[in-house]
């Protein structure tokens, strides 16, 4: 292979360097590299970090190729600046089974754009009765660590102690989809004033804070590891912060869109703002801010969830619940997080690559930018300001919220482990 010499570029934020990529791995990192016949990448005012890992993409293969494909959804990871995602088990058929998570790993390898580590099911169909082949999948090829039955919650108290327990033996973690279905029948939006006044059913914030209270304590007494998704509420915030305080093994994520966008955008009926959980409130938003600020919360994950356009492009009771996520990610924590003031840039390479990797245990990937390191690169211009056209991206589906929006910052180069499969903001 080919070296790289990216010129001046920012090292997570700090001082201009001259980063030289060899083959699979950085081989050096200095103020002045001279290039050599090395391909010069001019990186002036740019920002390199490691390169992004997602613990929460919805890539549909197999079953639903008509949103979005494997091969589809990594090149939309590649454009966003990541080299690795985890694919959620709610496929069709269902990845509860050592056979469907290698399938999914397989079809993640050839497709070539960025690493996808496929997570197991919890428990058989998702249906929350039986715990699926969590063994299994974890000695299958795709070395499964992360299992979730996302898209619905392990409800049943027996059943995700089971699973807290049998991960255990493995180093695995359970990803809990936090939601008690008996408070949220019905529910179309945030419970709240505005559910009121628009007369839609409500998803109490209380649905999700008595799972992740519940589940907190389990893993506590199990002595296991569980990961709370998509957390959307201060409340919910105000239990995972306990929990950290007595020393329990916790962490959490939250998304982009909770991160920017409320339940006052639901006044629109705009079904493209329909997700769960659902937008919240302005306050949640700010307490969600503040904790993936100090650590609270662990990581940003994008919970990108492609539909066709005939499942958005309806009433609003009709429409599926979900947002496309991957491509605009860090541009909204870049929007929300940086230029506010929260976050510098190490901080975003920590919320965004180090943590998620080591919580899904990735080797390889959320390592420093440093000589020896494989070449896991994102390069980011932080000055450009451009409006979202989801007619540009690279996913089959167009159910981005921020059509119109004008945010900050570009990928211009994203690298695996070496190659450049994003050059210039194009898919290579």
């Amino acid at each position: 292979m080919s070296k790289i010499l990216i010129r001046g570029a920012r090292v997570l934020g700090g001082e201009p360097q001259d980063v030289l990529i060899d083959g699979t791995a950085i081989s050096a990192v200095a103020p002045a590299i001279e290039p050599g016949d090395a391909t010069v990448v001019e990186a002036a005012g740019k920002i390199l970090l490691p390169g992004l890992v997602d613990l929460h993409t919805h890539l549909r293969e197999p079953g639903r190729e008509d949103s979005e494909t494997v091969l589809t959804g990594t090149r939309a990871a590649a454009v966003g600046g990541y080299t690795a995602v985890h694919a959620m088990a709610n496929t069709f058929p269902v990845a509860d089974t050592a056979g469907v998570v290698e399938q999914v790993y397989r079809l993640g390898k050839e497709s070539g754009y960025c690493d996808v580590r496929p997570v197991g099911a919890v428990t058989v169909g998702l249906e929350g009765k039986q715990l699926a082949e969590l063994g299994a999948m974890h000695d299958s090829a795709a070395g499964v660590t992360v299992f979730s039955d996302d898209g619905k919650c392990v409800d049943d108290a027996v059943i995700m102690r089971r699973a807290l327990e049998y991960v255990k033996a493995f180093d695995g973690v359970v990803a809990q989809h936090a939601q008690e279905p008996r408070l949220t029948e019905g529910a179309q939006m945030n419970e709240g004033v505005v559910s009121a006044e628009l007369g839609l059913g409500g998803w109490p914030a209380v649905a999700e804070e008595s799972i992740i209270a519940r589940d907190v304590l389990l893993a506590a007494h199990v002595g296991s590891r569980v990961h709370i998704c998509h957390l959307s509420t201060a409340g919910s915030v105000e239990i995972v912060r306990w929990a950290k305080s007595k020393g329990w093994d916790v962490t959490a994520e939250v998304t982009p869109h909770h991160l920017l966008l409320t339940d006052e955008l639901v006044r629109s009926y705009d079904p493209v703002y329909k997700v769960n959980p659902p937008l919240r409130t302005a306050n949640d938003v700010m307490a969600l801010r503040e904790a993936l600020a100090d650590g609270t919360i662990d990581c940003v994950a994008t919970d990108h969830a492609p539909h066709p356009h005939e499942d958005k492009d309806c009433e609003w009771g009709a429409a599926a619940m979900g947002m496309v996520g991957l491509e605009t990610a860090l541009s909204v924590v870049q929007e929300t997080m940086v230029e506010t003031g929260l976050l510098d840039w190490a901080g975003v390479a920590d919320r965004m690559s180090f943590r998620p990797a080591r919580i899904g245990r990735l080797e390889g990937h959320g390592r420093p930018v440093a000589s020896g390191e494989p070449a896991n690169l994102v390069l980011v211009d932080p000055a450009y300001r451009g409006t979202v056209d989801p007619a540009d991206f690279a996913s089959r589906s167009r159910n981005t919220p921020y059509r119109g929006l004008e945010l900050p910052g570009r990928v211009t180069h994203t690298f695996l482990r070496g190659r450049a499969t994003v050059v210039d903001g194009k898919l290579t």
